[in-house]
């Protein structure tokens, strides 16, 4: 009977997303080439995997309005990680241990095995004794249609961590056992707790992966765990820990213990709307990730969700990035190669200098494009370098690299007269003969990359088609530019 129950519950959904999907796209705020949903409410993403020749992008999703409420699993299949095809809905709220308005199918990730697409989930109920979160199972053979484990739940917060905040689970397989880290929260400390399966059904709690000191917030989200060129990556969103939407560490780690040791720390993105990355593998060895564009409203410099509500959705995903290892165990993360693919509209420049008289740049339509250059800066003397995006009708961004302080900010205050906040980050010139800087822009989104990849900025902004000039000034002297190149990018979603 439960089987039937979620069944209906899906289809009752895919109704509802039938009935409003074309007017949602004709939306005003819907992005171009950023994955998003065809209706109703998106976060995290889930159970990104490659399966029998296609990318799969599961997501939290409530199919039903643009705002956050109970959780199920949105489903989209790609061949080129840019164009993408929906399915119908993968998991719907529908057993003891998942039905709860504020609560569902929570998040999660997915594995092959034996020719099935598994996936293991965080089922989030309330039956009068407060909030529980366990995690579950559901399989399929086609990849497509679902069906939940009968002997769910298969795990349960160990006594001692708090099941209210028991969730995210990542897997994978080393060797002849199944892995799989989740988030939790102990004497008011985020922390990631590890188990081992030899079959997916059957799990043994190992040891705590790695916990906070108090500097990581009291509960960790959404965690990811994975070797890099010989190190170990632990990867999650930690509430509580303030400006920061999400961290990794890089150290060693022992499968007979089940202990992460921690040499460094970091982050990926600086920017306001960068939350829960999670990462697969591609069929050519690259280690991809992706994120939610936002963040919830604990954080300090949270203002809301944007306006996109009005036409019938909200949220999306940042651009997938690849992960690599710096040599000083540091991470970069690139905008995958497929970007590549949808460039069209070359602009270039030969070098030129930047003074305090602003020249205006051109990149695609000055809403929908790619731009990259490099600031010479053995032949600048500025005391800051301005860049404005998606200027018109007395808004602007700006992207500013103060060469006196060290420091990057994104400042988006007279974005759109939405969004608030300027996002910041440390920058070190001294040495360097040059810094790299890469923007993607959407309808409404930039995400700016700097300085190898390792100081990236990513807010969502929500401009008007009017909002399409690009200028760039110095102050307190010249700024050399070179390597000067900028594309439109085609349209993947609209």
């Amino acid at each position: 009977m439960s089987r039937e129950l979620m069944q209906k519950r899906i289809a009752k959904a895919q109704r509802e997303i039938d009935e409003k999907k074309n007017d949602v796209k004709n939306g005003a705020m819907r992005q171009h080439y950023h994955f998003m949903p065809q209706t109703g409410w998106m976060n995290d993403p889930n159970g990104l995997i490659f399966y029998k020749g296609k990318y799969h992008f599961f997501y939290q999703s409530n199919p039903y309005d643009g705002f956050w409420n109970s959780m199920h699993w949105g489903h989209a299949v790609s061949e080129d990680l840019m164009h993408w095809e929906y399915l119908p809905l993968a998991l719907a709220p529908s057993e003891t241990y998942d039905d709860h308005l504020k609560g569902g199918c929570f998040s999660g990730s997915a594995i092959e095995h034996d020719g099935k697409l598994w996936l293991i989930y965080t089922g989030t109920a309330n039956e009068g004794h407060g909030v529980k979160q366990t995690q579950c199972l559901a399989w399929s053979e086609d990849g497509v249609h679902f069906e939940k484990y009968e002997g769910n739940p298969v795990i349960e917060a160990p006594e001692g961590f708090a099941e209210d905040s028991f969730r995210d689970p990542k897997i994978w397989k080393h060797g002849d056992y199944f892995y799989l880290v989740v988030g939790t929260s102990r004497n008011n400390r985020g922390l990631a707790l590890i188990y081992r399966s030899g079959d997916l059904l059957d799990w043994e709690y190992l040891n705590v992966l790695a916990e906070s000191r108090g500097e990581w917030g009291y509960m960790w989200e959404c965690p990811d765990f994975y070797e890099l060129d010989g190190r170990y990556i632990l990867t999650f969103s930690p509430m509580g820990s303030g400006d920061h939407t999400s961290v990794y560490l890089v150290g060693d780690f022992d499968y007979q213990t089940g202990k992460f040791e921690p040499h460094e720390s970091g982050e990926f993105d600086w920017g306001f709307d960068y939350y829960a990355p999670q990462s697969f593998l591609a069929p050519d060895g690259r280690r991809i990730v992706v994120a939610w564009a936002n963040e919830w409203e604990w954080m300090p410099l949270w203002k809301d969700w944007g306006p996109t509500y009005r036409e019938g959705w909200c949220g999306f995903f940042n651009i997938a990035r690849e992960v690599q290892l710096c040599e000083d165990h540091t991470l970069q993360f690139l905008p995958v190669k497929e970007m590549e693919t949808i460039r069209k509209e070359k602009e270039g420049r030969p070098d030129f200098e930047v003074a305090d008289q602003k020249q205006e740049l051109k990149a695609g339509d000055g809403i929908c494009f790619e731009m990259k250059f490099k600031i010479d800066l053995e032949k600048s003397n500025a005391d800051r370098l301005t860049l404005m995006l998606r200027c018109g009708e007395d808004r602007e961004t700006r992207w500013i690299l103060d060469f006196k302080e060290g420091e990057i900010r994104t400042d988006r205050n007279r974005a759109d007269g939405w969004s608030r906040g300027i996002s910041r980050s440390s920058v070190i010139l001294c040495g360097k003969k040059e810094l790299d800087v890469h923007i993607f822009s959407d309808q409404s989104s930039l995400e700016i990359f700097a300085d190898r990849y390792r100081n990236n900025h990513s807010n969502n902004i929500f401009a008007g088609n009017a909002q399409n000039q690009i200028y760039i000034l110095a102050d307190g002297g010249t700024v050399h530019i070179t390597d000067y190149e900028a594309y439109g990018l085609q349209e993947c979603f609209r």
